[in-house]
Parts: structure tokens; sequence; C-alpha cells
């Protein structure tokens, strides 16, 4: 039952094991015959709701984790529509935004690891036990989307949890950093809930997989119609193809990351072309293969 409850509000957590603390933001709630406890923001409830759950299952209050006073600020400002913090009006910011995977997440922990890598102090918030956000101030070159890597790698060999990590843009600081920051937000969830494989986002990565999932479906059925069948018949070939167009055509990583020789992947490519007479070697026929790519990939 409280897995029903979760899906009809954004943001909540289901737990299978009582969680150690949570954010003053959220209510928690624990259904003794599933021995399953609920997290929901109190944004999302109603009094009448509220009074509701209260009655039909047992409210857990533990101890929230204490955020600093500017961390606080920034909370309230991205998710609670607080007023903006008093900063440097020349300073630019940037949101990376943080999910963990599985249970027995240690908050703590994990902050601190994240930090311990940035070369500049950052501000970390938790929205709920499994997402945060890091908000970096732009003193001097900030970590690439490489090191990012290393850091999600590192945290899965030392601390035995999945990380994954939305990059967000630089931006000017302004009343628009709400916006930015629920934009990214949007196009973070968007990639967590469709399963994308890399654990490293970014606007330019998740950007065509959301437009492609946006097109109107009689769209959908036109590029599916033209290309996906090839790929239906043969699905080694949409796997070839897709990395193809990924790695930039380069065919040497290419064939490195699939674990074949060049030969056999030229063979693979030009199947491709003759059972659908697209060429691969121009931005057009690319740009078209990799739409249909995406869209065959989300019908899986």
């Amino acid at each position: 039952m409280l897995k029903k409850i979760m899906s009809l509000y954004e943001n909540s957590v289901l737990y299978s094991e009582q969680p150690n603390h949570t954010s003053d933001q959220f209510y928690l709630f624990f259904d003794e015959s599933e021995n399953n406890w609920l997290s929901i923001p109190k944004k999302s409830l109603s009094e009448k709701e509220l009074n509701l759950l209260q009655v039909v299952y047992e409210q857990v209050k533990l101890p929230s984790k204490p955020l600093t006073t500017l961390s606080k600020k920034w909370y309230e400002f991205l998710l609670s529509n607080g007023s903006i913090p008093s900063l440097n009006l020349e300073s630019n910011f940037r949101f990376i935004q943080f999910h963990i995977k599985g249970h027995g997440v240690d908050q703590e922990e994990i902050e601190s690891a994240i930090k311990g890598f940035f070369p500049d102090e950052v501000q970390i918030f938790w929205e709920n036990i499994h997402n945060g956000i890091v908000i970096e101030e732009s003193r001097q070159l900030s970590l690439t989307e490489e090191e990012l890597t290393s850091i999600a790698d590192t945290l899965e060999s030392d601390l035995y949890v999945k990380v994954s990590f939305y990059i967000g843009k630089l931006y000017p600081f302004s009343n628009h950093l709400r916006n930015h920051f629920q934009q990214e937000k949007e196009y973070f969830d968007f990639a967590k809930n469709n399963h994308t494989s890399s654990n490293i986002i970014t606007f330019e990565k998740i950007f065509p997989s959301y437009v492609a999932f946006s097109l109107p479906e009689s769209i959908k059925d036109k590029v599916k119609l033209e290309l996906s069948t090839v790929f239906t018949e043969d699905p080694e070939l949409f796997t070839t193809i897709k990395v193809f167009l990924e790695n930039n055509l380069n065919a040497s990583l290419t064939a490195k990351k699939l674990y074949i020789h060049r030969n056999t992947l030229q063979y693979r490519i030009d199947k491709f072309i003759e059972k659908t007479g697209v060429q691969l070697k121009d931005f057009y026929g690319a740009f078209t293969v990799f739409l249909a790519c995406l869209l065959f990939e989300q019908d899986k």
C-alpha cells in the first residue's frame, strides 16, 4: 500500500529499513504489516491528507540532519521558494546533483567523501535520503566530467554505493538560479527514470533522449517505420550502431568498447547501410539514425 501512496507524491522515498535520520522537510510513516517506511515531503501533503495518514500509519519522528546556515538558505531558495541567499553578486555557481542507489545510505560519510574531492569549499544539502545537491561557487576551474567519473568509481569501490551525477552549467548569481536548477532537476529526474547507462549526466548527453521521448507519437511512428525494423530483427546491430554513433564514428574506439575486430565492426556497419539505405558518415544520416536508436531503446 505504501508503494501505491509513494507514486502519488513526487520525491517521496520508500525504505525497507528504518533510516537513521530524515530531513525536517519530510514526514515519515511506518507500515507495521509490511515493515516499510515512507518519507513524504511536507509541502506535498494537505492537512486533511496528513491527518488521514496519521490515522492509518504510525508517524515516526527521527532526529533530522542539521544544515549549515548557508546550506539551509540554498535549500529554501531552490526547493521551497525562499529568498535568494546574500552572496557576492559577481560570483558564478553551478549545481551538481547526485543520486545514491540502494539502501543503507550513510549521508554523513558520503557527504564528507564528496566534499573531499573539491578544491574549494562547497555547500551540500540532501533533498531526501537518496538525492543531494552540491552547490559550487566558481573560484577556479571546476572538476571535469572525467574527474567526477573517478569520484563515482571511488565511492562505489570504497563505500559500496552506486552514484550518478548531473553536472549543471555555470550560471551568474541572480534570481534566475532557481529556474535554471529546476530545469536541470527535470533533466536529471528524466535520466534516472529512463535508466540511462551513464553515471555522469550532462545537458548535451540527456537532451537528445529527452527530445525523443517528448516527440508526438505520429513522429515517433514515422521514424520507427523507416529504421526500427532492422534493430528488431537484429538487436546486436542496434548495439553496434548506437555505440559507433556515441563514439563519434570512431571505428577503433567502437571496436575496442564492443570487444570485436574492426573488420567485424565494418561488416555490421555495411550490413546496416545495405538494409536501410542510410549512410552514417554525414551529419544528417548520423542524426536520423541516432534518433531512431533512442526511440528503439525507449521501447525496450
